[in-house]
């Protein structure tokens, strides 16, 4: 009886309505509005998870438009290159026609035809050096944002539906507040796990609670996990690649039923899956 007294006073506060008052600078009267505390709770909720969702879009748009500034920057050098080498084919072929008329004479008479225009060799030198050195940056820049962005996991390791996320929650065996490091896919039994990014398989078989798991280092700080599955089809030190078969999901270790418990870790640490399941494997 206790309990159910202490659950109707909780409900009792969360659902007492709290006064906005608006004062206009006017002499109109002021305007108050009645809004339970709950109301005022989740709207500041979701204001916050906006927030989150805005910066995490303008981070990756700020990225792409660096990406693209670098990459006008060498399609401008690249562009008075191709220049320069034009002027230099032009001045190859007024040469060859000038020496092909065959004498000394008739070579100095029509000398006066040649292109104005003068090339300084030393600058020549220094602007294909310059732009060596550019194309140079700009192979080490791709291979580098390369690396990162198959590293980096991408989308579901199965097309199931996600019935537990990451966070606090309640466990599913003892009832106590637990925290998740991962997410629940559920899933029928058998169906192919596929890996979220390129890597290396640093474990793979039982691992206690986990049952039968697959662990994957991708690089840059990533390392992605697969649990509870029926068998896995990879043995350590392996190379995979996104969207390949790593295992085969089923409920195996300490699990309610058929499901694949995914886990991604950065820098040696879990977080929020949430950001990368954009897309399918």
């Amino acid at each position: 009886m206790y309990d159910i007294h202490k659950i109707k006073s909780f409900f009792r506060k969360i659902f007492t309505p709290v006064t906005i008052m608006l004062v206009p600078h006017s002499k109109t009267e002021p305007l108050n509005i009645k809004v339970p505390f709950i109301g005022i709770f989740t709207a500041l909720v979701l204001c916050c998870f906006g927030i989150i969702y805005i910066f995490t879009i303008a981070v990756g748009t700020v990225e792409y438009y660096r990406m693209k500034n670098n990459l006008n920057y060498y399609s401008q050098q690249f562009s008075e290159l191709n220049t320069t080498i034009s002027s230099l084919k032009k001045t190859d072929k007024d040469f060859k026609r000038l020496f092909s008329l065959g004498s000394k004479d008739k070579v100095l008479e029509h000398a006066d035809t040649l292109d104005s225009g003068s090339l300084d060799m030393e600058d020549l030198k220094q602007q294909i050096k310059k732009t060596t050195e550019t194309i140079g940056e700009i192979k080490d820049y791709l291979h580098i944002q390369r690396d990162v962005y198959i590293s980096t996991p991408k989308g579901f390791p199965v097309n199931g539906n996600i019935s537990s996320p990451f966070g606090m929650r309640e466990h599913p065996r003892t009832g106590a507040d637990d925290f998740h490091s991962g997410i629940d896919l559920s899933i029928s039994p058998g169906t192919p796990v596929r890996a979220t990014a390129d890597g290396i398989v640093s474990y793979s078989g039982w691992h206690g609670g986990n049952g039968n798991l697959v662990v994957l280092e991708h690089g840059h700080g990533f390392s992605t996990f697969y649990a509870h599955n029926k068998t896995t089809n990879v043995k350590i030190g392996q190379k995979v690649k996104r969207g390949d078969i790593i295992s085969y999901s089923g409920s195996t270790g300490n699990s309610t039923g058929p499901h694949v418990h995914y886990e991604i870790w950065k820098d040696g640490k879990p977080i929020n899956p949430s950001g990368y399941l954009k897309g399918r494997a």
